[in-house]
């Protein structure tokens, strides 16, 4: 079963402008906690003193997920992380030679050393913190590093490798793609006798961050990160939603998440972001349940599945039929059912005309408009 890491919370905060409160935090974990998501990354706590006290508050909060915290390779963060009372750690170090010589002045032995010793490091501190070594921008890296510094981690204590696609450098289907990147991670870890679980870590910078994430699924990924909105660095990683979505399409086993929850969720998220959810966005937005076009919304009236894959009951929502330009008479139906009205042809055809007029304007109809059209038209008409 695959398991989702949300970090909305330490990635999401990456996002240029966002940051959330303590209390909103305590909120947002809550929701997480009650969609079933399996890890909450909640922070990195050398960042600030209000983030260190709200990883604090969070891992003790007695939440069903594990609550983690970010640290870089270095003892003094794992001391900070842990006096928080987390029950994971994910411990990052780049091992690409670009960075190595040039930004961090090391050769890969000392680096991979200094991975090793850090994570010893936090396992002795506590044998049963469930430990994370993520190589940043893994997928562009020297193979042979990933495959060193991984073995050195595992062997350290690492629970976890995580496969980190930093800029979103991946493209599905051609020879940079997750799917024989975890294979081939995968078999080299085996015949190091390595067998850690693999997540994946997928930024959207080419819009393909859900397909990669999936891709690497595929191949027997099982963590991947996501964060609601798809918040984080330049275009942030994986949107929450969609992955739930799609896992439990693709997951039979992934049926332990509530989904309806992820409405509430999104609003509180967006309120406090200042970020608000793309009336196009796929699953959480507006317009994701609804037709516009005559033609569509003639036969998702009659049955939604002819223009709809997802069954929106499932989130909590409902298809919706847009009235403005585009619409046909059933669009015109469907709403005065609605609106318990009935109308004859003549009048529901005046209707008809009145609302592609405002379309036409560049805006759309809500129910409330539509009800004030009908009085005029049935005025109109004595």
């Amino acid at each position: 079963m695959v398991k989702i890491l949300d970090d909305t919370l330490r990635e999401g905060e990456q996002t240029p402008g966002v940051y959330f409160d303590g209390h909103i935090k305590l909120a947002i974990a809550d929701l997480l906690d009650d969609i079933g998501v399996d890890i909450i990354e909640a922070g990195h706590p050398m960042v600030t003193p209000d983030i260190h006290l709200a990883v604090k508050e969070l891992a003790n909060r007695n939440l069903k997920a594990i609550v983690g915290a970010h640290s870089r390779s270095l003892e003094k963060d794992v001391d900070l992380a842990l006096e928080c009372g987390v029950g994971f750690l994910g411990i990052f170090y780049c091992v690409s030679e670009d960075r190595l010589n040039h930004v961090f002045k090391k050769e890969i032995t000392s680096a991979v050393d200094q991975i090793a010793k850090v994570i010893e490091y936090a396992r002795k501190a506590n044998p049963n913190l469930l430990i994370r070594y993520t190589p940043e921008d893994t997928v562009r890296s020297k193979f042979e590093n990933v495959v060193s510094a991984s073995v050195a981690a595992v062997n350290a204590g690492a629970d976890i490798i995580s496969i980190a696609d930093t800029t979103g450098f991946m493209i599905p289907g051609t020879k940079n793609n997750f799917y024989d990147y975890v294979n081939n991670l995968k078999e080299t870890l085996a015949k190091n006798n390595c067998n850690p679980q693999i997540a994946v870590h997928c930024h959207n910078d080419r819009g393909l961050a859900l397909a990669n994430a999936l891709d690497a699924v595929r191949a027997g990924a099982g963590i991947v990160d996501a964060s609601v909105l798809g918040l984080g660095e330049r275009a942030g990683i994986v949107d929450l939603a969609q992955l739930i979505i799609a896992l439990m399409d693709i997951d039979s086993e992934s049926t332990h998440w509530n989904a309806s929850k992820l409405m509430e969720l999104y609003q509180l998220v967006s309120r406090y972001s200042q970020i608000p959810v793309p009336a196009h966005f796929p699953v959480m937005g507006k317009n994701a349940f609804t037709h516009c076009a005559g033609v569509h919304t003639h036969a998702a009236i009659r049955n939604p599945l002819h223009y709809q894959s997802l069954d929106p009951k499932i989130l909590g929502r409902k298809m919706e039929v847009s009235l403005d330009h585009m619409s046909g008479v059933s669009s015109i139906q469907w709403a005065l059912e609605q609106l318990k009205i009935e109308l004859d042809r003549d009048h529901t055809l005046r209707v008809l005309e009145s609302v592609k007029s405002i379309g036409q304007k560049g805006r759309t109809v809500d129910l409330t408009e539509l009800n004030h059209i009908v009085q005029w038209i049935m005025k109109e008409g004595n």
